[in-house]
């Protein structure tokens, strides 16, 4: 691969890309002059990319990521000629570019590859001079899954826990749980726990709380940092806010903490509530904007509305692994809208 194939490598990425990635995670989580000019600069290049950025910096500040060990003799040796490599490309002409971009390009290609060879001196430095212990703690390594818009999945843990993400989910997990606890951190979205019982603690850390089980099965959905719902379905968990409060549950209970940090504990359906992972896709006199919001994560696409609809317009269905224009056609038929998809977009007008 060219070093101008590499250069351009950041404008595919997407967010898991992101959070894998040794120099982005460096920059975030101890920024220096070089890595912050190299970010400042792409993303005045690449404005479109910033919300992305945004979010996957975010996720690297939450979690806790264990110390990169130092550079061995082949590997620097590596890092030091990728870095010869990358300065003969830059001496070659930029071909189809203008020479003002092209001189961009160089620009920060120097700035990138000068930042990687000190990020690699740097560790190898300090690798050198540490003091030696007798004792090495293991390494824990987290795994952070994405789900994008329109995607569901599933992840089942060393210790037999198996979770489903449903879509617009963030969810990390460290490879390997410690002999005391076992931690996960659900960062956005929602997901469905069935925990293996054993003698460990389980624990779904929040932005806005955390929940506690031994063994069983709930749903937990946090919408934003602070709205928190938690709906048990089989055992028993706790829940504890950022203020302290804690609440129990009992099955087919379910405790909803709103953005001021109220809490309400109250039955649920659980189809209702839980039926996304089994494929149900499940409206209870939604208004049109749930309505709007359930098919877009749903389905991955993005809508766009025209019109108007009956003061009070309000949704309820239930549809099993259908297809989108399955499911807008049942909803078309009893709820006076027109619709019409071409790809990821849907156009919905209301019918006068």
């Amino acid at each position: 691969m060219s070093s101008k194939e590499n250069i351009k490598r950041f404008e595919d990425y997407e967010i898991e890309e992101f959070l894998s990635d040794e120099f982005f995670v460096q920059w975030v989580k101890n920024p220096d002059e070089n890595t912050t000019h190299f970010w400042e600069k792409w993303l005045v290049a690449n404005p479109g990319k910033r919300p992305l950025v945004t979010e996957a910096a975010a996720v690297v500040r939450s979690i806790r990521y264990s110390p990169e060990s130092a550079l061995s003799d082949e590997d620097y040796v590596e890092l030091f000629e990728n870095i010869i490599r990358a300065e003969e490309g830059l001496r070659e002409e930029p071909g189809n570019r203008g020479e003002k971009e092209g001189k961009w390009y160089s620009f920060f290609s120097v700035r990138r590859a000068a930042a990687f060879f000190l990020l690699g001196l740097a560790a190898w430095a300090i690798y050198a001079s540490w003091p030696r212990s007798e004792t090495v703690q293991p390494e824990v390594r987290w795994i952070t899954k994405v789900n994008p818009k329109g995607q569901k999945t599933s992840v089942r843990l060393k210790d037999g826990t198996l979770i489903h993400l449903n879509s617009k989910t963030i969810l990390a997990y460290p490879e390997d749980f410690s002999e005391t606890q076992r931690e996960v951190r659900l960062l956005s979205g929602e997901a469905f726990f069935d925990v293996e019982k054993e003698s460990r603690p389980f624990k779904v850390l929040l932005p806005s709380a955390e929940v506690e089980v031994l063994g069983t099965d709930f749903n937990v959905k946090q919408n934003g940092d602070r709205q928190l719902s938690v709906a048990l379905v089989e055992g028993s968990v706790k829940v504890k806010d950022t203020l302290g409060n804690q609440v129990m549950l009992v099955p087919s209970e379910m405790l909803q903490i709103d953005e001021n940090g109220n809490l309400n504990k109250s039955n649920f359906d659980v189809r209702e509530i839980t039926g996304w992972k089994d494929k149900y896709l499940v409206f209870k006199n939604d208004d049109f904007a749930a309505v709007v919001q359930k098919l877009e994560n749903w389905y991955g696409v993005d809508i766009r509305f025209e019109g108007e609809l009956p003061k009070g317009w309000a949704y309820s269905g239930i549809y099993f692994d259908e297809s989108l224009a399955n499911t807008l056609e049942g909803i078309s038929q009893t709820s006076q809208i027109k619709y019409s998809i071409q790809e990821k977009q849907v156009k919905i007008t209301g019918k006068k």
